[in-house]
């Protein structure tokens, strides 16, 4: 089971908001929110709002403890671009754009490994 979470129209270039994906996917969404908290960069407080809303979306849907998701993917797709013009020289008008991005979440339930304190049975037990 998994569950999707996407953010629309977050003020901030895809470019940015890519500066610290690679270190939050790594990680799972718990602690990706202690990294984040503490965090200094501008993106880490939409992120942070981001995550926290994927989890708790997780949980009412999949019914499942916070601490036992994973990121399946996470990704930032562009959004849509914001056209200004700005005084320019010589009486000219010079474009400006403000890129806005869209954030992909998709959290999985992880899977529980059984017990490795088990022991099998091998060929010369089971024969006696």
């Amino acid at each position: 089971m998994e569950s999707t979470t996407y953010i629309k129209n977050v003020k901030m270039s895809p470019k940015k908001m890519r500066f610290m994906l690679d270190a939050i996917k790594k990680m799972k969404p718990a602690e990706a929110l202690d990294y984040l908290y503490y965090s200094t960069n501008k993106q880490s407080v939409l992120y942070y709002s981001a995550i926290k809303s994927a989890i708790s979306n997780a949980t009412a849907t999949l019914k499942v403890d916070p601490n036992m998701l994973k990121f399946k993917f996470l990704t930032i797709e562009e959004g849509r671009k914001l056209k200004r013009y700005r005084a320019g020289s010589r009486g000219g008008a010079k474009p400006r754009t403000r890129s806005y991005s869209h954030i992909k979440i998709v959290l999985v339930q992880e899977k529980q490994t059984p017990a490795s304190s088990v022991k099998k049975e091998t060929k010369k037990e089971a024969n006696n």
